[in-house]
Parts: structure tokens; C-alpha cells; sequence
């Protein structure tokens, strides 16, 4: 049996799965302050009388990170970076405390101006003065040279001995050094808290006597088991978003063209599948106004759900952003758009009545009847998303992925499918793709597609190699891992062999090493190295991946 667990902004939904078929399933109202208590809540209710000895395996997404860092509740964090020449560092978003100190290392990795140490020291001071407990050191090329990286690291430590510091090859090595810091940055921000969440996680699971593994769901539709997830908590952000998307992948035949409409109750998550695959964001999330290198799928969150604040303004009807609690239907206290579907008989959850008397108040603002009241917050609904999704499309296709995708198309087209999933979806994702002139499909278990997502979704993994014959070494960009290469015929046959060498021991070490026979090789590339009329060395650069999917054991895909 599979458990699913993803801790949405209205509710948490949990599921239990077994032979590919969701046979219990509850919903909890979310508690931001009390994430762990919504969590076991709905995992109680779909266990209750089932044997701990038959789950084998629980999944949860978690929205813990990314409201930490939306809601300031990090940890504060001094930053040292040594930008070298380029950008005025200045203009970098990365926190209050940014000390910027001389030194530099060029592209290849080697130094061209020693590290200013006693810059560091004077930064080092100053953070002990200031009594802070976290320090991200970051080096502009430091993934391809840690030399300067580490130095800082020794330097800050002697200064303030027992303070957490770490070093930006060890929390991202791909290029682009300010969205490289401000990985870095939130990673050392949130991993205390995430920590603690994370073992008390594991302690409440193992209080039911539940011993199957733990995983975590990250932004990019892959799981972690969750003592690994300790080491990588900013990988979790978005997990919400990327659930939706991996349940949408579960519910809908293999090979799918699809845009993801998830309607929750207070805001709406747009992504993209193309034939199966869902389009990743290839520069990185954006987090609050923090650009990082955190691998997700390209989504977008619209401040509009089921339980969005309901206004009538003179003729015209205006739709949150904020959210004005549950549904009038379903005893809240004010009109939302579900109030107007259920009135609409579009959608049957709550009490009719209790819309109708919503819609009637809304109507006496607009000065029309209730029934014409919750067509127009129908009507402002639709609108919106279809707007929303526009915009969204002239992102998306600026993506690599999709542009590749649009080629082997051979004409300029959009998906025909719009897929709905969450509790909104039932009633306006038919009127959002009739106006896209494409197929609506709302699945069965649409409500919570997230959770069913969380459950089945496989392990991912991305190993960036790059070797430099000339210069003797490699590097590993995920975790800054660098080696020798002694063989200055080494070329792309055999860099490809290492990287795959490489993913598989990686894989090992995150707790996945059962999925990596599943990587396969996304690029491969060599340049070589002329001096004079001779080849002197080559750059060899190979990325591998263990791409989203789901689990085997899953075999319920549904039917369009």
C-alpha cells in the first residue's frame, strides 16, 4: 500500500493506494502553524484499521519551506561572495548582510587574483559582532576551484568557532553566481527548522508503527527519502505545484499533451505537460524575489481559488487575491466562487441554500438578481484563468523544452488538453478549455490529484560533468565533487561512462541507487582546445538525468 500526503493552502489531502486503486482518501484544513498536526490528522484517518505492516511506502509534500521563507521565519544569514569582475554585486538581491570581499577564479577554475584574506577576516569579525549563527561563503567559478571557498570557510571558523558556514560548490555548482548565492543562502537559512520538521516527522510516522520509507516531493516531481531530504530543504519548495503536475501524469494515459489547472482554495497552480513529460523551468525557481538554482517545473501560482474574497464594485465583480476563509456554503462568511458554482448547480458540494443567500447579498452590491450575480463570478473566473494562462503560454514557450517540442510538431499548435484537478476545478476548467477550443478533462480522484501524485511519484536525479583534459580534473556542478582525469586521450565516450558512474554513486548516497540504470544522458558535448596548430586538451561536458516519472508499482492511468 501507498500513502500520499500534500499539504495544500485550504486543506491537506491524504490517500491510500493499493494495487493502483485510491481506496481511502480525507481531507483536513490546513494549519500553517501546525503543519506536523494537519499531516498526522489526515494520515490517521485513511490508516484507521489497516496494518502498519502493509503501507509500504509514504510520500508527503509539504509547503514548510517555501512559507518559512515567504513569511520571513528564516534563519538570518550573513553572506560573504567574492564576485570577481563582471556585474556590480551591488545589484544583487541576497539578504541584509552581504560582505563583498577581492579574489577571483576564472571559468575554468583557476585563480586570477588571490582571495583578499584579510577582507575576510574583517567580514568574519563583524558577523561575530553581530552575533549571527549562519554564514554562506560563495565564490563566483568556486564550483570548478573550491580552494577560495574553503579558505573562507577556515577563516570565518577560526574567527567564530562552532558557527554554521556553508560553502556555495556545496549547495549548487551550476553558473550563474547570484541565483548560486542565493541557493546557498536559503539553504543554510531553513535547514535548522526543516530538520527539526523532518525528525518529527519520522517520529510521529514511527509512533504508528508505520516502518515503510519516508520520502519528500520536490519541485521537480521527484521524491528524496526524507533523512536525505535534510541535506537539500530548498529542494522541497513548490512541492504543492509539482504534485498536482505528477498527479496529473498518474491520472491521464502515458504520453499526454496537457495544461495542469489546479483550482485549490485559495490560489490556482498553471503548469504543462508535453507528450508525458512535464516542461521544467531551465533557468531555476524563483522564490519570493530570490532566484536560485532550484530545479522545478515551470509553473505559475494565480492568486485565485475556490475560496477567493468575493467583491461587487458599481457593475463589475472583483476576485481576491486574498483569500475570505471557507466557502458562505460551506459556513464561512462571505461569497466566494464556490458559493456561485454551487448556486450554478455546476458543482454540488455545501448547502445550496447558504450559496443562494451569499449570491443574494453579492447580487444587492451589483444590483442584480443572486442567479446573474454568480454567473458574473463565473464569468470573472474564467476570464481570469484564461488571461493567466495566456500569459503563462508566452513563458512557456520560451522554454528550451517547448521550443524543441513545438519543432518535432511541425506546425505552430497548443496542447488540446486542459486538465483540471483540486476542489475547484469540477465547475470551470470545462469553461476555461472550451474557450482554449481544446478537450476539458477533470479525472476521477481530481480532488486530490495532488495527493495521488505525491504517492507515485519516482525518485529524480541530475548530474551536471564537465572534465578539462588540458588542465587534468572534473567536476560534479550538484555537489562541487571534482576529481583527476590523468588521460589526455580521455574523450566523450569515456566522459559519458564517468558521468554515469558518477549519477549512479551519487544516487547511492541519496538512499535512490535502485533507479539508476534509469538515467539517461540529456547532453553531451566537446570542445576542443587548440594552442598554436595542435588540439591540447578538450572540455567535455555531459549531463545526466533521472528524469520524473512513476513509480512501477502504480497502474492506475485513467482514460480520456
Amino acid at each position: 500500500m501507498l500513502i500520499g500526503i500534500d499539504v495544500g493552502g485550504t486543506t491537506t489531502d491524504a490517500v491510500l493506494i493499493d494495487e493502483g486503486k485510491t481506496i481511502n482518501t480525507s481531507k483536513v484544513p490546513t494549519d500553517h502553524d501546525h503543519l506536523l498536526e494537519c499531516l498526522m490528522s489526515a494520515l490517521d484517518e485513511i490508516v484507521r484499521d489497516v496494518s502498519p505492516k502493509k503501507i509500504e511506502r509514504v510520500v508527503l509534500s509539504t509547503t514548510l519551506i517555501t512559507n518559512l521563507i515567504a513569511e520571513g521565519k528564516t534563519d538570518p544569514v550573513a553572506l560573504i561572495i567574492e564576485p570577481g569582475p563582471g556585474m556590480n554585486p551591488e545589484g544583487y538581491n541576497l539578504g541584509d548582510e552581504v560582505h563583498i570581499v577581492r579574489g577571483a577564479i576564472d571559468y575554468r577554475g583557476r585563480e586570477i587574483q588571490a582571495l583578499d584574506e584579510g577582507q575576510v577576516q574583517s567580514a568574519a569579525a563583524e558577523i561575530s559582532r553581530r552575533g549571527r549563527g549562519k554564514v554562506a561563503v560563495v565564490s563566483k567559478f568556486g564550483q570548478r576551484n573550491h580552494s577560495h571557498e574553503e579558505r573562507m570557510r577556515e577563516i570565518v571558523l577560526s574567527a567564530n568557532p562552532g558557527i554554521q558556514v556553508e560553502m556555495g560548490h556545496q549547495a549548487s555548482g551550476r553558473l550563474n553566481f547570484p541565483r548560486r548565492a542565493a541557493t546557498t543562502m536559503l539553504k543554510v537559512a531553513a535547514q535548522d527548522r526543516y530538520r527539526e520538521f523532518a525528525r518529527d516527522v519520522a517520529e510521529a510516522v514511527s509512533k504508528r508503527k508505520i516502518e515503510a520509507p519516508i520520502y519528500i516531493l520536490k519541485a521537480d516531481g521527484g521524491t528524496l527519502p526524507l533523512a536525505t531530504s535534510v541535506e537539500h530543504p530548498v529542494e522541497t519548495i513548490f512541492s504543492g505545484p509539482a504534485a498536482s503536475t505528477m498527479g496529473v501524469l498518474a491520472l491521464t494515459p502515458p504520453g499526454q499533451t496537457s495544461v495542469v489547472v489546479d483550482i485549490g482554495g485559495t490560489t490556482t497552480d498553471l503548469a504543462l505537460i508535453l507528450d508525458g513529460v512535464p516542461l521544467m523551468s531551465s533557468e531555476g525557481a524563483k522564490v519570493n524575489s530570490y532566484l536560485t538554482h532550484i530545479r522545478a517545473f515551470a509553473i505559475k501560482s494565480v492568486a485565485l481559488g475556490g475560496d477567493s474574497r468575493v467583491r461587487g464594485d458599481g457593475d463589475e465583480v472583483t476576485l481576491g487575491p486574498e483569500r475570505a476563509g471557507p466557502a458562505r456554503c460551506l459556513g464561512g462568511a462571505e461569497p466566494t466562487p464556490t458559493d456561485a458554482l454551487r448556486l450554478l448547480n455546476m458543482i454540488s458540494i455545501g448547502e445550496r441554500t447558504l450559496a443562494e443567500k451569499a449570491m443574494v447579498d453579492l447580487g444587492r452590491d451589483l444590483g442584480c438578481s443572486a442567479g446573474e450575480a454568480a454567473q458574473m463570478v463565473v464569468d470573472a473566473a474564467v476570464e481570469k484563468l484564461l488571461s493567466e494562462i495566456e500569459a503563462m503560454f508566452l513563458a512557456w514557450e520560451l522554454e528550451p523544452a517547448y521550443r524543441v517540442w513545438e519543432i518535432l510538431q511541425k506546425e505552430k499548435i497548443r496542447p488540446q488538453n486542459v486538465v483540471g484537478v483540486g476542489g475547484g476545478s469540477l465547475g470551470l476548467v470545462p469553461l476555461v478549455a472550451e474557450r482554449l477550443g481544446a478537450k476539458g478533462i477533470i479525472p476521477e480522484n481530481a480532488t486530490v490529484a495532488n495527493a495521488i501524485g505525491a504517492a507515485v511519484a519516482r525518485p529524480t536525479l541530475t548530474l551536471t560533468f564537465r572534465a578539462d583534459t588540458e588542465r587534468g580534473f572534473y567536476t560534479v556542478a550538484e555537489d562541487g565533487t571534482t576529481g583527476e582525469i590523468r588521460d589526455r586521450k580521455f574523450g566523450q565516450k569515456e566522459a559519458e561512462a564517468m558521468a554515469k558512474r558518477l549519477i549512479g554513486e551519487l544516487a547511492e548516497r541519496m538512499g535512490i541507487k535502485e533507479y539508476a540504470s534509469e538515467a539517461i544522458v540529456t547532453h553531451s558535448e566537446v570542445f576542443n582546445m587548440v594552442r598554436g596548430w595542435s588540439t591540447s586538451g578538450r572540455i567535455l561536458d555531459v549531463s545526466m538525468q533521472i528524469p520524473a516519472g512513476l513509480i512501477p508499482e502504480w497502474t492506475g492511468g485513467g482514460r480520456l
